[in-house]
């Protein structure tokens, strides 16, 4: 099982207090990680604020941080450290640019980047971004997208002509370091469950009950094959919430209290069941939670990826990741 960290590129306001990350702290908490042994860290994606973010916090704006320049300051200060996107949002994006992008990055950090994608959680953010795009169907463009970087990344000279995106005779180099190069599918929806088979290395869902996660990840596995694909070679990395204290109780009291309630509440279109949002990320005492690495590993879970420290303070989400790599990692 790999651990890994998600960093408050885009997290003010949704799960975090306004302020919360000064620039210089993303080197702090890279150069923390590969210290206490995670895998990677991933960055997610905002571009501006979401209308319940406003009405909380109608002074502030949050900071959002542009996951790629963020990975690649990571990058240059780390040595082993693997560096992702959890997730970036693909219809927001020209997937020419993102391949650019991708494969600089990977070239320039020795291949250390894993290119996470997703159809974005918010489409009122998509609206505010391309007012002229408000009628398109944002997984029409992500499948596009997808077929359209993966030959980008692995042919000569590309034309392309879909109804969002097209090229003609485009040479993309250098190609990523990485062969094949890593794209892991975000979402945990049916639609992305089959795009994760159709063009993952990895599948990067959000928390599910276990049963429910335990089913997809078969399903995942029988849709990789029918695209004959090799079901074993994608990577079922997860991405929960982390708050660890001495009892399941104080852990509990002290996730209600954070902001990710209000954001979990802002999804709930996404169908999941509040009630178990305790139950069902890695919520607890360092017992509770390595018994529910336990199950998810016995579900075929192989990463906990992105894993997110719902804090008041930077200082407490650097505590917080030590006492998780210190207590659950080495023992998992």
């Amino acid at each position: 099982m790999k651990f890994s960290v998600g960093l408050p590129t885009g997290f003010e306001g949704l799960m975090l207090p306004i302020p919360f990350v000064k620039p210089e702290d993303f080197v702090k908490l890279g150069q923390t990680a590969e210290r206490l042994g995670y895998d990677s860290v991933w960055g997610n994606d905002h571009l501006t604020t979401q209308r319940y973010v406003r009405r909380l916090f109608p002074d502030t704006p949050p900071a959002f941080y542009d996951v790629f320049v963020t990975l690649a300051v990571i990058g240059a200060v780390t040595t082993r450290l693997r560096l992702g996107t959890a997730l970036l949002v693909l219809p927001m994006r020209d997937p020419l640019w993102v391949a650019k992008q991708s494969a600089t990055l990977d070239q320039l950090t020795g291949g250390r980047f894993v290119l996470g994608t997703g159809i974005g959680a918010y489409r009122e953010e998509f609206e505010a971004w391309g007012p002229r795009l408000a009628g398109a169907r944002r997984g029409e463009m992500a499948d596009e997208a997808l077929a359209l970087l993966h030959r980008l990344f692995t042919e000569r000279e590309v034309s392309f002509e879909g109804r969002h995106y097209a090229c003609r005779g485009v040479e993309m180099f250098p190609k990523p370091r990485q062969t094949p190069f890593p794209i892991f599918v975000g979402g945990h929806n049916l639609e992305n469950v089959r795009r994760a088979a159709r063009w993952g290395a990895g599948w990067l869902p959000g928390w599910r009950p276990f049963e429910e996660l335990a089913e997809r990840i078969v399903l995942l596995r029988r849709q990789a094959a029918e695209f004959g694909r090799d079901a074993d070679a994608i990577e079922v990395a997860p991405q929960f919430s982390v708050t660890i204290a001495k009892t399941m109780e104080e852990a509990e009291r002290t996730y209600m209290a954070s902001g990710l309630v209000a954001h979990r509440t802002s999804l709930a279109y996404t169908g999941r069941d509040l009630s178990r949002q305790v139950e069902a990320n890695l919520v607890g005492s360092p017992d509770v939670i390595r018994e529910k690495v336990a199950q998810l590993a016995a579900i075929g879970v192989q990463h906990c990826s992105a894993l997110m420290f719902p804090t008041d303070t930077m200082t407490e989400m650097l505590e917080q990741m030590q006492w998780f790599a210190e207590t659950v990692v080495p023992r998992a």
